[in-house]
């Protein structure tokens, strides 16, 4: 069939890659503007951008589609369908009917359940035990269309979102190219969500990222999973004479209690509002991940030290 696909980060490269090697059309790829990044904060390519450059695939990176222009742009591509894995732009309805099929979405997330921006974050910070993808149909509204494929992961209790990232998106692809093969054949059967089930997954909030040793362990930890490789829980200590920000990045449960946030031992076991977490993982500003062992070493942290 012929595609154009709509998708901006890493996620979205299995996607583009599988339907590529399905062999449908890709007429067009549209992804979001290359932004500035880096500590040069030069202009950089998001990574959907670069692979289909490699690919020799044109690319289109419109700062949005609500133009007469940009819909009639996107209209005379005279695609099947349009699939869009976290794109970044919200379609308009002419843009979801200008295609003979409509639009498809990869959502990472089992819907209803974390519609949204942030649903691997959120389904792991919220402890659940079970992720997924689901294969949309495009319709106006926040993730609402009907779901056409699931597919299901179990999330262990050391996963991290990272983890999850990397199972989903693989799964996403191959949902998307059974879901077009079905295109291809008839009528793809699709079924409504139910509303009134719906949980929402908002953008990350700076401020969710400070851990709370105030709560209880577990729910310490699931922050900790849930913000890990990116952006990253944090917590405040004073190192070297100076108010640092340490991101940490894998925790695990452990024995103790006191006043939250204080060192139980000389191993990074934290106190929390409801029992410990022992850090294992940690990262300092400009510097590699580094073992529990490799970060003492350096800051000599000791019982009784309180991480605010």
């Amino acid at each position: 069939m012929r595609i154009i696909f709509m998708g901006t980060p890493d996620f979205a490269l299995s996607t583009l890659r599988a339907i590529l090697d399905a062999g449908h059309a890709v007429a067009a790829v549209y992804t979001q503007p290359p932004r500035a990044a880096g500590r040069g904060m030069a202009l950089r390519k998001s990574p959907v951008h670069q692979v289909a450059e490699q690919a020799g695939l044109p690319v289109r990176t419109p700062e949005n589609l609500k133009s007469p222009e940009e819909e009639e742009r996107f209209r005379a591509l005279k695609a099947d369908a349009a699939v869009v894995v976290a794109y970044g732009l919200i379609l308009s309805k002419p843009i979801l009917d200008a295609t003979r099929h409509g639009a498809f979405n990869v959502h990472a997330s089992l819907l209803p359940h974390w519609r949204g921006a942030a649903p691997i974050n959120r389904a792991i910070m919220a402890g659940h035990s079970e992720s997924g993808v689901s294969i949309m149909r495009i319709i106006e509204g926040l993730d609402a269309g009907p779901v056409c494929l699931v597919g299901r992961v179990k999330i262990g209790p050391d996963m991290t979102a990272g983890a999850l990232h990397d199972a989903l998106a693989p799964l996403g692809a191959e949902l998307m190219v059974k879901a077009l093969a079905a295109l291809e054949q008839g009528p793809l059967l699709c079924r409504p969500q139910h509303d009134e089930a719906a949980t929402y997954a908002p953008k990350l909030d700076p401020r969710e990222r400070r851990i709370n040793w105030r709560l209880p362990a577990r729910n310490v930890r699931d922050r900790i999973r849930g913000l890990s490789p990116h952006p990253g829980a944090w917590f405040q200590i004073e190192l070297n004479g100076k108010h640092e920000r340490v991101k940490v990045l894998c925790s695990a449960p452990a024995k103790g209690s006191g006043s939250p946030g204080t060192l139980l031992d000389d191993n990074l076991t934290v106190a929390c509002g409801k029992g410990a977490v022992r850090l294992t993982q940690v990262q300092r500003a400009g510097k590699n991940p580094m073992s529990a062992a490799e970060f003492l070493r350096g800051s000599r942290l000791r019982a009784g030290t309180v991480l605010a």
